[in-house]
């Protein structure tokens, strides 16, 4: 936390060194600078002075005075680029949707406390070939080189989110990106939550923190990306309710008195500061991210006036170096494990009847990426075609002692994104010629086209992967009890077709899934030979009501083999109903309900130790829909948002409350009534 900290006020000092260089710095004027302060002002007046004498006064008033604020200067030009992206993007300032401000996604199924283990309820099966550790039911909180963005910046931009919940849950977020040099950006993330939970054993901790910085050279043939990123989560794990009905007992309206099967103590009450897991999963990732390149082509300059050139550059070949540096740690912990517990769920016998147990998986990644870029046509750096090789070195440290694996993996790819912006097309693939995953690939191909502003644009895509399994599939793996760990290779094949315009946006999904693998209860692992079909249709619309009225619906339909070991609901649905519009010129205003539904299902259960969610077939999830009202504001460059979620708990069987509760999956239910207040605020320095 130390090295954190120092990081981020080394870099606020650094922002406030260059706000500190005057305006007129290095400029004309002579050696003393320009303005008002040189020495002829001082000591004979102003000699444009209509009368010749001592310009005092009117220095005297300018200082004096009042200035009127200029609201211009707070104006910014601030866009961004993901890696490996063309597209450029802006900062997204609406107010109208919760989701853009909180963590989780809107269809996220998780554990009822920020922080905990979840899944989408829109299924998206992993598409990643190669290497992968396994352990993904927290992606959610995640930073990663693929939500990293890489900004440009006409003035130091800094935005800072707090967010204060019912339960003592606090979220916090900085973002600080500024440009030094008009080819040089640097800045930094961090975020943190904190959440004690509703129940016994459920306070979760995460931090994750990113630092950042592009550069390009003065004459645009060399550029460099480079990124450090690291994730922390701790999630302490109670193996849910031992009783579902103590829900209704009105004894137990205090949640944190229900018993729970692991790490419970009723007389344990919910500290907010409270980081440490004594039973639960202790997750470490870290990444070092640095890409340099090199181009070779047709340079060019324009004269911007006398002391200044703008030099241009089009790129005819370009190579490019990127190393990646990885660390994956992986810990289940319980230092008070209940043995009988144990046994049942995992047929794991411990030395005494309460003892402790800690299962760990390390990993260490290290990649060397070398790729050729040809640009065909001079004036589009948008169509290009790239080929290249990877080297992957993996150390992976088990209970059993460590292995060293390695890949070699080749890759390709065209993009054409044509000059006249309507036609957008993007091949690429890589295969895995050698080592631990040989054999796995990836093809993916999209085709998209605008057709006008009217009928919007429809995109084609297709993708197809041969994976081998994740790692705690393996007989490698710590978190293996037993299991065969010889599978076969999945495939996946993705075929997709949508359309966006002004008046809804609709897409079709197919997923075609060979061997999927997937965990039968808390330890047995299958995998299942037949093919699974699985469909998707989503339809998003914003419909006006009325002036200031509108209503915004999703909905998605999903339908699969009754007897594939994927469990989705057939309808998920989520609508705002939102009073909207600018009153007193700068106040923009949101509020209104919403509600998110979805069908009854066998949701998955969840196994503590193993951090997956696995198939059962004998409990139904059969919620209420959640129901939210929520007022969101901005005035000028500061947000606030209060909502008030699960108004659909209330219940009046046992006397006015909040109690009926919803299940996220069999015995982990979802707390009653949050109150949830936040801020975003945006400071241009």
């Amino acid at each position: 936390m130390f090295k954190i900290v120092a990081t981020l006020f080394f870099l606020l000092l650094l922002q406030t060194a260059f706000a500190q260089i005057p305006r007129g710095f290095g400029g004309g004027g002579g050696r003393g600078g320009g303005g008002g302060n040189n020495s002829s002002n001082r000591s004979g007046g102003n000699p444009n002075s209509p009368k010749g004498g001592s310009s005092d006064t009117s220095s005297k008033s300018a200082t004096l005075g009042f200035e009127h604020r200029d609201d211009a200067k707070d104006s910014i030009t601030i866009g961004f680029k993901y890696l490996d992206s063309i597209r450029n993007n802006k900062l997204d300032t609406s107010i109208n949707d919760f989701y853009n401000y909180f963590i989780l996604p809107a269809a996220q199924q998780y554990l009822g406390n920020n922080g905990a283990a979840g899944y989408s309820l829109i299924f998206a099966p992993l598409l990643k070939p190669g290497w992968d550790a396994g352990f993904h039911a927290f992606d959610a909180y995640r930073f990663n080189l693929e939500n990293t963005r890489f900004y440009k910046t006409t003035k130091p931009f800094t935005q800072f989110g707090y967010q204060l919940a019912s339960g003592k849950e606090q979220m916090i977020k900085i973002l600080h990106t500024q440009n030094p040099q008009p080819n040089l950006n640097f800045g930094f993330e961090y975020r943190l939550i904190s959440a004690p939970g509703f129940f016994v054993t459920q306070n979760t901790n995460v931090n994750n923190y990113r630092l950042f910085s592009n550069y390009q050279g003065k004459r645009k043939r060399y550029a460099a990306f480079f990124t450090i990123l690291a994730n922390t989560v701790k999630n302490s794990e109670n193996g849910g309710m031992k009783n579902d009905s103590l829900l209704s007992d009105k004894e137990f309206s205090k949640r944190f008195t229900i018993p729970v099967n692991l790490g419970g103590d009723a007389s344990i009450q919910p500290n907010p500061f409270k980081s440490s897991v004594t039973t639960g999963n202790v997750y470490k990732e870290s990444t070092f991210f640095l890409r340099q390149s090199y181009d070779i082509g047709k340079r060019d300059s324009v004269e911007v006036n006398d002391s200044t050139t703008d030099y241009l550059f089009y790129p005819k070949l370009r190579f490019q170096h990127t190393f990646t540096s990885n660390s994956y740690s992986y810990q289940f912990k319980d230092i008070v494990a209940d043995s009988s517990l144990y046994q049942k769920w995992y047929d794991t016998t411990l030395r005494r009847p309460t003892d402790s147990l800690i299962v760990i998986d390390e990993w260490k990644l290290i990649t060397n990426d070398f790729s050729l870029i040809q640009f065909p046509d001079t004036k589009n750096a948008a169509q290009f075609l790239s080929a290249g090789a990877r080297l992957e070195n993996l150390k992976g440290i088990f209970a059993s002692g460590s292995k060293n694996f390695y890949n070699i993996v080749l890759h390709g790819e065209y993009r054409n994104k044509t000059r006249n912006r309507l036609w957008d097309i993007l091949a690429k693939g890589e295969f895995y010629l050698n080592g631990v995953n040989s054999g796995d690939y990836s093809a993916f191909a999209t085709l998209s086209r605008i057709l006008n502003k009217k009928l919007g644009s429809v995109r084609l895509l297709f993708n197809n992967v041969n994976r081998s399994p994740s790692f705690i599939y393996t007989g490698y793996s710590s978190f293996n009890f037993g299991n065969t760990g010889d599978y076969k290779k999945e495939n996946i094949t993705v075929l997709k077709a949508s359309a966006e315009n002004p008046f809804f946006n609709i897409s079709f999904t197919n997923y075609l899934m060979n061997n999927y693998l997937y965990f039968t209860d808390f330890y047995h692992t299958a995998q299942y030979n037949q093919l699974i079909n699985l469909l998707q249709l989503s339809v998003s619309k914003k419909i006006p009501l009325s002036k200031k009225w509108n209503w915004y619906t999703e909905i998605t339909l999903q339908q699969t083999d009754g007897a594939a070991p994927i469990k989705v609901p057939f309808v998920f649905t989520r609508n705002r109903l939102a009073y909207e519009g600018v009153f007193y010129k700068n106040l923009n205003l949101s509020a209104g309900i919403e509600f998110r539904y979805y069908t009854s299902y066998t949701s998955y259960n969840y196994s503590p130790l193993m951090g997956q969610f696995v198939t059962q077939d004998s409990v139904a999830t059969k919620n209420r829909p959640d129901l939210s009202g929520f007022l969101h504001f901005r005035i000028k460059k500061f947000t606030a948002y209060l909502r008030l979620e699960n108004l659909n708990t209330v219940d009046f069987s046992n006397g006015f409350g909040f109690t009926k509760n919803n299940f996220a999956a069999p015995h982990y239910a979802y707390p009653g009534l949050i109150f949830r207040l936040g801020i975003l605020w945006n400071f241009v320095n």
